[in-house]
């Protein structure tokens, strides 16, 4: 591990909050342990840390992030993830690997949701070459997080979004069961609604999706 993942792990770890651990445990139906930090308080630990030691770059950000996702607290992995985001703009094209990794690695729709519609969405729009090799082939995995990310990774594009390569998804997707899966169609739909409402009511009409989805791609919009 390095000397930087050691200091802030050993920096979060010593403000641990054991009550308010137990809580954050049973609401994320105790998937994973939790140090007990709430959000707040967590990000104003880890801007104190940043600016005493500094953010890491390069190859140690990314040996960070992979030492922080290997620690079993969530906290850790969120910190993991702000480390991404905010290198983002800088992130090389390969970095798609890595975050193709966090993505079936601990996976749960806390960090997965963050992956693929903030990293993962904005890495694809700067390296779009990579549309073909990743999504494309996630929506076909077995591992049900990257179809979730495939559908979940335009949620910010708005104008931008490929509807095309949307609605082919989800129409790959329509007959899935799993509610994951299910409830990641109607956001989808849900969010480009706030841009397109007239064209979402239109999919949703001629598409056999489930109920699940129907509703939440409509809450906002109502089918007419």
């Amino acid at each position: 591990m390095s000397t930087h993942t050691r200091q802030l792990a050993e920096w979060l770890g010593k403000h641990a909050n054991p009550e308010n651990a137990r809580s954050m445990e049973a609401y994320m139906r105790n998937q994973f342990p939790f140090l007990g930090l709430k959000t707040p308080e967590r990000k104003q630990l880890t801007r104190e840390f940043w600016k005493e030691h500094g953010l890491p770059k390069g190859e140690l950000l990314l040996q960070t992030v992979s030492e922080l996702w290997q620690l079993p607290e969530r906290e850790y992995q969120y910190t993991a993830m702000v480390l991404l985001d905010k290198h983002r703009k800088q992130a090389e094209r390969s970095h798609i690997e890595v975050l193709e990794r966090l993505v079936v690695t601990k996976s749960w729709w806390d960090t997965v949701d963050i992956i693929a519609g903030q990293l993962i969405g904005f890495h694809l729009s700067k390296y779009p070459e990579l549309l073909a090799d990743y999504p494309d082939r996630w929506i076909h995995s077995e591992n049900m997080w990257l179809r979730r990310t495939a559908i979940l990774y335009q949620l910010k594009y708005k104008g931008s979004t490929d509807t095309d390569r949307l609605f082919h998804y989800i129409d790959l997707q329509k007959e899935e069961s799993e509610f994951f899966i299910r409830k990641a169609i109607g956001w989808a739909l849900r969010e480009y609604a706030k841009t397109e409402p007239d064209v979402v009511r239109r999919f949703v009409n001629e598409t056999p999706i489930s109920s699940l989805s129907v509703r939440e791609a409509l809450k906002h919009i109502g089918k007419e």
